[in-house]
């Protein structure tokens, strides 16, 4: 369970428990058994160069094995089956002090400028060359006015609900103090590099033949060794529909596809694949790339213009009564645009707002609550899908609570760039028992859901997953 504690002002989340209740566990068949039909542990999709793969066209095919390759039925008996249980990489979710402490967060303030919001002005001390402090005012822009005056609003909310459940969690022992033995412990993390490059691969692959009018049935990741041309990854959904993990070779890297889990990889150009799927979804959770400054300066991933966003087809993916939730950034623009203009182009109907707040393993903020520059939260805006005409309900539909206003999801961050905490168990009371879930620019899988983005695998690589011991 993801939800270590549940109060009135929201949730406490453990995001590493959420992933390694997953099932990882690979079923590997070993000789002496098998060794005729040579299979192998990961089904793999193995494409050259992307070069080679572009100019090779429809002529090229790529063999896909399944690591549960079943013998003949003469040795069937005898084979082996080996459990490799993996996990995730527990020290990626050790943040154990804030990125920037109060303290030296309340000095910096001191040090280099006074602000006087209701001026709209802020007094700055610069060092000039020859070493003397002189003194400028800087007149606020609207954008920073309208981000001081929501952090003022929402503050209370954000500080008293996060108090609350950052003391239930150091009551029970979820969260710890920060002691000085665990400060001297804490090592910088290496993190594995994207050698892949997913989105890159996005890009390329739309100028393979004919990708665009492909109308092909999603690709399963069945039990049997399976023949797949080089089309198949980028113009099919992939489904695991078995009870355990399956692995994959792309590019030469290894990913793990959870049990019960399907994605698309491919970028905004190329979603016809999951249009084709003829299936539509009762809660559509989505992460855009919001295009900003530091994007821009860093050119670390793309990013999408407001139209662009705009022009996802929600309408056609969305089940009636659809809950609709945009992570949305503290920039104002962005929290205006999809209440104003994304949402109701899409027929959906505001219904909450609610914040992820995150803290470090010992409870603290991991930016200071008043930083004028960062801040500790994050917002997700919530919406339904409004219905056309008036469908009445069947004595068999399950009834579903109403969401609640100005909630709070409170948990430690992953270190990985943009890795969002789960909202399965969050959303549960308020969707169907058995409702299609739907992730739109993951860069992870989970069970029971399709995940959908040019990077939809980055965090299931291996290098991310530690193994432990197998078992027969």
């Amino acid at each position: 369970m993801s939800v270590v504690h549940q109060l009135s002002p929201g949730w406490l989340l453990d995001h590493l428990s959420f992933i390694n209740n997953i099932n990882y566990q690979l079923h590997q068949h070993h000789e002496p058994c098998c060794s005729k039909n040579e299979p192998t542990s990961s089904v793999h999709f193995d494409f050259l160069q992307m070069d080679s793969l572009i100019s090779l066209g429809n002529s090229a095919t790529f063999i896909a094995f399944d690591s549960t390759t079943k013998p003949d039925n003469d040795a069937r008996g005898n084979c082996e089956i080996f459990i490799q249980r993996y996990v995730f990489r527990s020290e990626l979710f050790n943040v154990t002090k804030p990125y920037i402490t109060p303290v030296v967060h309340k000095e910096c303030q001191q040090r280099n400028e006074k602000e006087d919001p209701m001026d709209g002005i802020k007094e700055e001390n610069r060092i000039s060359i020859i070493g003397k402090k002189r003194k400028r005012c800087v007149v606020f822009n609207q954008g920073e006015l309208d981000a001081m005056e929501y952090h003022t609003k929402i503050r209370g909310l954000i500080l008293d609900g996060s108090s609350e459940l950052i003391q239930e969690g150091l009551k029970s022992g979820f969260l710890h103090p920060l002691s000085e033995k665990w400060d001297k412990c804490s090592e910088p993390i290496t993190l594995p590099l994207d050698t892949c490059n997913l989105s890159e691969l996005c890009t390329m692959a739309k100028h393979l033949p004919s990708l665009n009018e492909m109308d092909l049935q999603a690709l399963q990741l069945m039990e049997e060794d399976m023949s797949v041309t080089e089309q198949d990854l980028f113009s099919r959904v992939v489904e695991n529909n078995s009870s355990f993990t399956k692995m994959i070779t792309l590019m030469g890297q290894k990913y793990l596809v959870p049990p019960k889990s399907s994605f698309l990889l491919s970028d905004i150009s190329c979603m016809h694949p999951l249009l084709n799927c003829k299936k539509t979804y009762d809660v559509i959770v989505m992460d855009p790339p919001w295009q900003n400054k530091s994007v821009k300066r860093s050119n670390r991933y793309s990013y999408l213009s407001p139209l662009q966003i705009k022009q996802i087809p929600i309408p056609k993916l969305a089940a009636p009564n659809c809950l609709i939730i945009t992570w949305v950034t503290n920039r104002q623009k962005h929290l205006r645009f999809v209440k104003e203009e994304l949402y109701p182009s899409w027929s959906v109907e505001i219904v909450a707002e609610w914040h992820w707040v995150k803290i470090t393993n010992s409870g603290e903020f991991v930016f200071p609550l008043d930083s004028p520059h960062k801040k500790p939260y994050e917002g997700l805006i919530l919406g339904r899908v409004r219905e056309k005409t008036a469908v009445p309900l069947r004595s068999e539909d399950v009834k579903v609570l109403p969401i609640p206003d100005h909630k709070l999801i409170v948990s430690v961050p992953c270190t990985l760039h943009s890795h969002k905490p789960p909202l399965a168990e969050v959303l549960k009371d308020y969707i169907k028992p058995d409702g299609e879930c739907l992730e739109l620019f993951a860069r992870n899988l989970q069970p029971g859901w399709t995940s959908w983005g040019n990077e939809v695998l980055k965090f299931q690589h291996m290098d991310y997953f530690v193994a432990l011991q197998s078992r027969s």
